[in-house]
């Protein structure tokens, strides 16, 4: 077979008008190699240039086309990257790749946002005082569809100095009794707080000391806060279920001192006071209008009887009130996802907070969200129907309509029963 010899490539051509270029074939390799792989000159006249010389397919020299001269874009060629295709500074291949930076950034903070979340739960687990049993509370009701909460607010002076008792005006009286009560119902059909009032009328059944094992016999005609000062929390549970007949699932109580450091922890809770009221006792000088209460305050508000007429049933509206804005201001997001103050308030609560023995973080978290429901207007608050008085001055129960008030709770049914006082 005869050898073709091909021609030196000039360095440089100038660029022919597109009209007048000839169609260079479609194949070849780079390196500047002319396509000679042992086929006659004479198999296809088209596969050689004019004049004798061999075919080169122009790779070598970046000719595709019509390309600028110094790299093509055909396949192992050695020319440079053409200029439309060499990246630009600030283009796509020098910018950051954010979408991945983002990606990673967002798994971090998940990671980091989950950490603190179980850490938080599991300190503030461990500093909760379980120590209500209410499992020794013997012949209890049936368990309704309703979460029940018995909410005690004690005047126990655990852990204060007689300085601190001076200014809250609590007195020094030893042990502790019941300062205020109430069932909170929290239910798929409304939300209810119902107050009980500490003198109410009752019965107190029989039941055996937690601590001497001494069996006492059945106790009529006696005041509610009694059987509290009898036996502590238990009795005390076992009390409103008898007269009730509604199950008391969860049991929380806190006293002066929590009350005070949890109000002050969360910087004060606006309140409006809608007329002006004194009480030496309380230590209460209020005037009407909204103002922020601090912890002094607070437990004075929600202490004072003296000033009112009607003066624990007065009292108890006046503690529904605050409990309910209390726990509107705590259960925010301002406030839980805010370190600085979930951690003053969590640790000035749990410590003198005592609840039941079964009852976790997340039982009490829900426990604020319902009162927090229930200040927006997703429930009612109310205290328990009263029909008249009784001895001892205390109150005696509308039995009618505290067992519809009952069944109601228990059904989970929207609460129709009403209280005059």
């Amino acid at each position: 077979m005869r050898h073709v010899q091909r021609p030196q490539v000039p360095p440089q051509q100038p660029q022919q008008p597109y009209q007048q270029r000839q169609r260079q074939p479609q194949y070849g390799q780079g390196q500047g190699q002319g396509y000679d792989q042992g086929y006659d000159q004479g198999y296809n006249p088209s596969f050689t240039q004019a004049q004798g010389q061999g075919y080169d397919s122009g790779y070598g020299d970046a000719q595709v086309y019509g390309a600028p001269q110094g790299g093509g874009r055909g396949g192992g060629g050695q020319g440079t990257v053409p200029p439309q295709y060499a990246p630009r500074p600030g283009g796509p291949a020098a910018r950051p790749d954010w979408r991945r930076r983002i990606k990673i950034g967002s798994i971090v903070l998940a990671v980091a946002v989950v950490g603190w979340s179980v850490g938080t739960y599991a300190w503030a687990s461990s500093r909760m005082r379980n120590e209500v049993d209410l499992a020794k509370v013997i012949e209890r009701p049936s368990e309704g569809d309703c979460t029940t909460y018995l909410i005690v607010g004690s005047d126990s002076r655990e852990g204060m100095s007689a300085e601190e008792k001076k200014k809250l005006h609590t007195g020094s009286a030893e042990g502790k009794r019941t300062d205020s009560m109430m069932i909170l119902a929290a239910c798929s059909s409304g939300n209810t707080m119902v107050s009980l009032p500490r003198d109410s009328w009752v019965t107190i059944p029989s039941f055996v000391g937690s601590e001497s094992g001494k069996k006492y016999g059945e106790r009529g005609g006696s005041k509610l806060n009694a059987a509290y000062a009898m036996d502590g929390p238990e009795l005390l549970v076992r009390t409103v279920e008898f007269n009730t007949g509604l199950r008391i699932d969860h049991y929380a109580e806190i006293g002066f001192a929590g009350f005070a450091n949890i109000v002050d922890a969360l910087g004060g809770v606006e309140l409006n006071i809608e007329k002006g009221f004194k009480d030496k006792k309380s230590g209460a000088n209020f005037q009407a209008g909204t103002q922020t209460l601090d912890g002094e305050q607070a437990l004075a508000f929600v202490r004072t009887r003296y000033a009112f007429a009607e003066s624990d049933l007065a009292r108890t509206k006046n503690q529904q009130k605050f409990l309910s804005a209390l726990a509107n201001q705590a259960a925010t997001p301002g406030t839980i996802l805010n370190p600085f103050a979930l951690y003053p308030t969590l640790g000035a609560g749990l410590d003198t907070l005592i609840v039941d023995k079964d009852m976790s973080l997340y039982d009490l978290g829900k426990m604020f969200f319902a009162m927090k429901g229930i200040s927006g207007g997703d429930g009612k608050s109310m205290n328990m129907p009263i029909s008249g008085s009784a001895p001892q001055n205390s109150l005696r129960w509308d039995m009618p309509k505290v067992k519809q008030l009952v069944e109601q709770i228990r059904n989970d049914e929207p609460v129709t029963v009403t209280s005059d006082r």
